[in-house]
């Protein structure tokens, strides 16, 4: 039982939810970045690059949260919400939680430069420094903007998992950046709402906490907007059909409603099914547009064959 509780402790460190809606969107990008209709006959050649992929970038993620533990250890504590991870309970101490991160970052970068391309291990890095460095030391502490701007850095993954594929930067994955750069801010400000007394008592100035609810509801009503919006631009681009625009135009308009029933209700009773629904938009998002580059082609095709016959005839 205590070495299932040490493991289990471990993967708390890494953040293992928080991982998985990650490694989605890097697949995803990976995905978008093979022709349609491809990606199994890719797969079946290039299935080790693909694991690699995976494997090194949810290590490397699975780092920066092991440093966010670390880090924070001392807000944690006075959190209702985070007083029980490992490092503030003791169970894992300061040393054994760096030891850690420093092991499997370096595994997880090490796999990336090896046997995906350097490029990718070295935009995963600077992503890792970005989340683990730049936002929880500074960022986080310094401004109640620290979630927009930290936020690029989790808004990375989709980048990483084209790069990996293609050794490139394009402009079809920086438009999923930029998804999930403008749904950052209402799915933490909402649950920054709901927690806002913690933030305060441990001195985290989050915009609940400095520029009060009403403030922070007008801003999340603002975001949501800029998410539908950046929603659409795959479509404008060209980069996705109708099989990705439809779904997702009416995911955002119930997330605009319930940003807009959020920012009408002073008893706030919302806040917490929106930071829930805020998850399962962005995953729905992503498998929409897995959906969308795998079916288009055969939907093109067989519009196609209909358009032949119907000449035809």
């Amino acid at each position: 039982m205590q070495k299932q509780s040490i493991i289990k402790d471990y993967l708390t460190l890494c953040k293992i939810r928080v991982n998985a809606l990650i490694l989605l969107t890097a697949i995803v990008g990976m995905f978008l970045a093979i022709p349609g209709g491809t990606f199994l006959k890719t797969f079946a050649h290039s299935w080790c690059g693909f694991v690699f992929a995976i494997l090194g970038i949810g290590l490397l993620a699975s780092s920066a949260a092991s440093i966010n533990h670390y880090v924070d250890a001392a807000i944690d504590a006075k959190m209702q919400r985070t007083k029980k991870r490992p490092m503030v309970v003791g169970s894992i101490t300061g040393k054994q939680t760096l030891l850690f991160a420093y092991i499997i970052g370096v595994i997880g970068f090490v796999l990336l430069y090896a046997f995906v391309n350097p490029l990718c291990a070295w935009l995963t890095f600077f992503t890792l420094i970005g989340y683990a460095v730049i936002y929880t030391c500074f960022l986080k502490h310094a401004t109640p903007q620290n979630i927009v701007i930290g936020g690029l850095a989790g808004a990375m993954p989709p980048l990483l998992g084209w790069v990996a594929v293609r050794d490139a930067i394009a402009l079809e994955p920086i438009l999923l950046v930029l998804i999930i750069f403008f749904w950052t801010p209402p799915h933490f400000w909402a649950l920054a709402i709901n927690r806002r007394e913690d933030y305060a008592k441990a001195k985290v100035p989050m915009l609940p906490v400095t520029h009060g609810v009403g403030h922070t509801k007008t801003q999340i009503v603002v975001y949501t907007w800029l998410l539908a919006a950046a929603s659409i631009l795959p479509y404008i681009f060209k980069t996705s059909g109708l099989v990705y625009l439809i779904p997702v135009l009416l995911l955002n308009i119930r997330f605009i409603g319930m940003a807009y029933k959020l920012k009408r209700d002073p008893q706030n009773s919302n806040d917490m099914a929106m930071f829930k629904y805020s998850i399962t938009l962005l995953m729905l998002v992503f498998v929409f547009l897995m959906l969308d580059h795998a079916l288009t082609p055969y939907l093109q095709h067989w519009c196609h064959a209909k358009v032949c016959i119907a000449l035809v005839r």
